[in-house]
């Protein structure tokens, strides 16, 4: 018979869901949390069928990523891959950063289960659109000058 602390865990989401050491971590102690005063870009995307929603903050150093955060509204799931894509970026230029795909944070956060892979997808997206307002912006900027 399972003892009481095994049958809590079951009603956790954890408990249904396997979640990775990680993904746990993350969830429990995110970095990058909140809002860049000074950022340059600030997306918002959402995913209608499941509710999440994902904010992300860039500021830039000509075109490479000098800080991120995020802000999450969502799951376990959507707070870990929003704080593994904002460590990932850090430091990279937008051309390095385009190239990151859900499989990328999937992976940072040492996997996912299916039916949280649009967590993932979801990070990504802000970040595509992110960068391309960003890039919008240098070309702005460019043509002003």
């Amino acid at each position: 018979m399972p003892d009481k602390e095994e049958k809590e865990k079951k009603y956790t989401e954890r408990g249904f869901l396997d979640y990775s050491d990680k993904v746990i971590e993350l969830f429990k102690n995110p970095r990058n949390v909140g809002e860049l005063e000074d950022a340059d870009v600030t997306v918002q995307e959402g995913d209608p069928t499941c509710g999440d929603t994902i904010q992300i903050s860039l500021k830039f150093d000509n075109h490479t990523i000098k800080d991120a955060k995020f802000l999450s509204f969502g799951c376990a799931a959507n707070i870990a891959t929003g704080s593994a894509l904002t460590e990932m970026i850090k430091g990279k230029t937008i051309e390095e950063a385009r190239n990151i795909d859900m499989k990328d944070i999937e992976g940072e956060v040492d996997g996912l289960p299916t039916v949280k892979m649009h967590c993932a997808a979801l990070a990504t997206k802000a970040l595509k659109k992110a960068l391309e307002r960003a890039l919008d912006e240098f070309e702005k900027k460019k043509s002003e000058t």
